[in-house]
C-alpha cells in the first residue's frame, strides 16, 4: 500500500496494521532462522512497511499530516 493511501485510513486502522506488520515480521524472522523461508526479500518489504506505518503515526503526532478520527470515516 502506498503512503498516500495509508494516510486516508483512520488512526486505529494504522495502529492495527502496524501491530499486524510487526507480528508478521517476527514470524518471517523465525521462519528464516528455521530455514522455512524461500524468499528472503519479504523481510525487507515488511521492514519497510513497518517503517512507513511508524512514519505516518509520527507525522500525525507532530501535526504534519492529520489522520481521520476513529469514528469519522471519510466520505467516498
Amino acid at each position: 500500500m502506498k503512503p498516500h493511501e495509508m494516510r486516508e485510513r483512520t488512526l486505529d486502522d494504522i495502529r492495527s496494521d502496524l501491530a499486524a506488520a510487526e507480528e508478521n515480521l517476527r514470524n518471517l524472522k523465525f521462519r528464516l532462522v528455521t530455514s522455512q523461508l524461500d524468499k528472503t526479500s519479504i523481510i525487507r518489504q515488511t521492514k519497510r512497511e513497518v517503517a512507513r506505518l511508524k512514519t505516518i503515526l509520527r507525522e500525525h503526532s507532530l501535526g504534519i499530516h492529520t489522520l481521520v478520527a476513529p469514528g469519522n470515516k471519510p466520505e467516498m
